[in-house]
């Protein structure tokens, strides 16, 4: 009688074990989350380019930042994504911007002017927005991605600089916008992604005009790569 009520106590305990096993693997299971560090390096062309303006040398961007995932699936191959991050952006024209006073005046430079660098740089917090889908599971470290989403960036920072044979000329351009969004892609596999961010808001402030009576302003469109950590 004692060796049988034993022996029941020890199948009722390996079930119970054997049952926590399993519910703290499945609950391992839902609840790994994916690519929540990220970093990028990308082209940046300048579209919508006010008439005899073209690009100069590289533009280029960096960006790199923390983005929360969110699963909104029980499989977690679908989530959302809130970030914050930073982004140094660079963009090489042959528009020159130029302080008169308190005003800032733009000229097209001719195609045999002696300089070596004109460009805008800005520096940007960024809050990236994402809808998610991965093909991902607990085991498995190599897979699809698709993100796609909106980008909202501040630029804590914009400057305009001129570097000739004979001069260097470096201050705050004003007339960047201080508040930018825009749309992104990230399609990829394992490690190498492709990144897509096209804006919807200029890179200056409305009603900022060239010399020749033009608008100035361009929507940067940003092609690259991008890194996930998870």
């Amino acid at each position: 009688m004692r060796c049988s009520f034993i022996l029941t106590i020890l199948l009722l305990s390996v079930t119970f074990v054997s049952g926590q096993v399993l519910d703290t693997k499945n609950d391992v299971d839902r609840k790994y989350l994916e690519d929540q560090f990220y970093f990028g390096l990308t082209y940046n062309f300048a579209t919508q380019l006010p008439p005899d303006v073209s690009q100069r040398n590289l533009s280029y961007g960096l960006q790199g930042g923390f983005i929360k995932d969110i699963p909104i699936s029980y499989d977690r191959t679908m989530g959302i994504g809130i970030g914050l991050g930073y982004g140094i952006n660079s963009y090489y024209t042959n528009l020159l911007a130029s302080q008169q006073g308190t005003e800032l005046e733009y000229t097209v430079l001719d195609s045999d002017a002696d300089f070596k660098r004109n460009k805008i740089a800005t520096h940007v917090v960024e809050l990236p927005f994402q809808f998610r889908w991965r093909n991902s599971t607990p085991e498995e470290y190599k897979f699809w991605r698709i993100y796609t989403g909106v980008k909202i960036g501040y630029v804590f920072d914009g400057r305009s600089k001129y570097v000739s044979s004979t001069e260097k000329i470096v201050f705050v351009n004003n007339d960047i916008r201080d508040f930018q969004y825009g749309l992104t892609l990230n399609v990829g596999y394992n490690t190498f992604n492709i990144h897509i961010y096209y804006a919807l808001s200029s890179l200056f402030n409305d009603g900022v005009m060239g010399q020749s009576g033009d608008l100035v302003e361009f929507k940067p469109l940003k092609v690259g790569l991008i890194f996930y950590i998870l």
